[in-house]
């Protein structure tokens, strides 16, 4: 296990020799094409069926029933668009969707009427985040690109079943509810500085398709049913970066090669510089993961992520097993309030997450001399004083700018902080994390580089753990 860990950073070392800058030079056109929108989208009446062309800045539309971009056809949304979706109704994605927003005007999807409501401890089958009240995005095999920058997708996960029956090109069972579905391994899809509130099931699945997932929030993703976040399958390539996550149901970022189409090539996704919050609040410790998972013949590589009172640490597994000869990780923070918290820092048995020397806070400090990770009954107990350094509860604060650690001395248990609210998770000047990260870690970019129709950067990984860097760069979504 130590040779092929030690193989896979030899790797990435080689391949970062170049840098990130000549990487992207060399990719920036090799998915480019020109997309002509075509005639403005009135805003008169309430749209229904098939539409394309462009909504124009500022302006507020309004969907009464399922809306279709067909294959051939292009959507674009201007910046500070609003589009109110009504009666469950959702936008399937047969052409190209771009929704281009800004900082200063962000684009909105999503339910008129409904407000949120962040209280801390509220009951998931009554908060309205979790009610699905409209279908969401939904790509299909024939799109070849979806690109959201700057826009709000919010209470989203009605079920699909409905579109699915009338469109085979969208490849799913009748019960899917995702927020937004892609499933192109041809095509290209890029979420960049965007967010998600809400969702009955997975806020994102990828079932196949070269992706690009930068500087985005996820609020309150899945449901009473559970869900992943960005749960990426079989024909998936491509860096997920610099993403935050807040009181997940299952995993944040999940990778496995299960449903690899013919032709599709093997799930590899290089993930780094995200920060995950009382992520997991439906695990089943030993069952499933609540940060990052790879599994079932997945590649790539993980650093420089930062998980907060999550049920599960960073998890690699044998269900079937990853593929971790392709796999590197290292340089990841992990915090407990509390010892059943610690206890799940490390999953273990004949393919399991092998602790390592750069992560912190650093393991040898408290797990057992001698800790056999590889044991299928390999158990370890992170609070007890008796090994070297002491415990692993409630050690190395990261030092947020507004965050209460530990959270279950004010008032509430952690998965009962669903919502960022007045939080701050920048670092303070002071904080052990900064400076800690691993920059030699190499992107994969496999999407087109274009202000409109792609990436509009792709951000290096970062000095300091976690999304928030002091130096300005990576998520850019804080007070």
């Amino acid at each position: 296990m130590r040779k092929i860990i030690s193989y896979a950073l030899l790797l990435l070392a080689v391949y970062g020799i170049a840098g990130c800058s000549k990487w992207a030079e060399e990719k920036a056109n090799i998915y480019h094409t020109v997309y002509l929108p075509g005639k403005t989208v009135s805003d008169a009446a309430p749209l229904a069926g098939s539409i394309k062309g462009t909504m124009q800045a500022g302006k507020t539309y309004t969907i009464d029933s399922d809306v279709y971009i067909n294959q051939g056809d292009t959507l674009m949304i201007q910046q500070g668009v609003t589009l109110n979706f009504k009666n469950g109704s959702g936008m399937v994605v047969l052409g190209s969707l771009f929704s281009v927003g800004s900082q200063a005007a962000p684009i909105y999807m999503t339910v008129p009427g409904v407000t949120r409501n962040d209280a801390p401890g509220l009951d998931p089958t009554t908060d309205p985040a979790h009610q699905g009240l409209w279908r969401g995005i939904i790509g299909g095999t024939t799109c070849p690109a979806m690109v959201l920058k700057w826009t709000h997708i919010d209470f989203a996960g009605n079920p699909e079943g409905a579109v699915i029956a009338k469109n085979p090109a969208v490849n799913e069972s009748a019960g899917t509810s995702f927020c937004i579905l892609f499933q192109n391994y041809k095509g290209y899809f890029v979420m960049e500085d965007s967010w998600v509130y809400g969702g009955t099931d997975d806020a994102m699945r990828i079932s196949n398709g070269k992706v690009h997932i930068f500087r985005n929030t996820f609020e309150k993703p899945g449901g009473g049913g559970g869900g992943d976040c960005v749960n990426m399958k079989g024909g998936t390539v491509g860096t997920v970066a610099y993403n935050f996550f807040i009181a997940t149901a299952y995993n944040g970022q999940k990778l496995s090669n299960k449903g690899q189409p013919a032709g599709a090539p093997q799930a590899n996704v290089v993930m780094y510089n995200s920060t995950f919050v009382n992520c997991g609040a439906q695990v089943q410790p030993g069952q499933r993961g609540s940060t990052i998972d790879y599994e079932q013949g997945a590649a790539g590589a993980y650093y420089n992520n930062v998980a907060i009172n999550c049920r599960v640490g960073y998890r690699v597994v044998n269900n079937p097993a990853a593929d971790t000869t392709h796999l590197s990780y290292g340089y990841n923070y992990q915090w407990a309030d509390s010892l059943n918290v610690a206890d799940q820092f490390f999953t273990w048995g004949p393919v399991c997450t092998i602790p390592q020397t750069t992560d912190l806070p650093l393991p040898s400090s408290y797990l057992p001399a001698g800790w056999n990770y590889e044991s299928p009954t390999a158990t370890y107990d992170g609070g007890t004083s008796s090994y070297s350094g002491g415990a692993a509860v409630q050690k190395m604060n990261p030092l947020f700018v507004n965050y209460p650690l530990p959270a279950n001395n004010h008032g509430f248990a952690p998965w009962q902080n669903t919502a960022i609210g007045s939080f701050d998770f920048r670092l303070q000047p002071t904080s052990p994390l900064i400076g800690k990260g691993y920059t030699g870690v190499q992107p994969q970019v496999v999407v087109p580089l274009d202000l409109t129709y792609g990436a509009s950067e792709v951000t290096p990984p970062g000095a300091d753990l976690g999304c928030f860097q002091s130096n300005g760069k990576g998520n850019q979504h804080h007070p």
